[in-house]
């Protein structure tokens, strides 16, 4: 099998799919906004992504959640992820407090799904 690598650059790949797995990067904002804001920029990052890849968000396996600082952002960003997961369809999901990339960024979420 082999695999393949959607919008690569010298450091990494938004997506690498082998199989009928799909392994996204984390994803980040670009705009420097608040985390509910932040939360439904990079879902929607996800969705793009997942489509296509030829996946949905209701494919999802697992989940991790990069979050600046998980006491003031764990509740507004976890609203937001709810609204957008599809019922019935929730993934595994780990959540953890980490230092980011760009001190804007208050999330990153990276995902595995499965396609087809």
């Amino acid at each position: 099998m082999s695999i393949t690598r959607l919008h690569s650059n010298e450091r990494l790949s938004a997506a690498a799919l082998f199989g009928q797995l799909v392994f996204l990067s984390g994803q980040v904002p670009t705009q420097a906004r608040d985390i509910r804001e932040q939360t439904q920029e990079v879902l929607d990052k996800i969705d793009a992504l997942l489509a296509e890849s030829g996946s949905d968000k209701r494919q999802l396996l697992s989940a991790t959640i990069y979050l600046k600082d998980i006491a003031t952002d764990f509740e507004a960003m976890n609203d937001v992820w709810s609204a957008w997961l599809a019922p019935g369809h929730v993934p595994t999901r780990t959540t953890v407090q980490a230092e980011l990339a760009r001190p804007s960024v208050r999330v990153e979420i990276t995902v595995t799904a499965v396609r087809g």
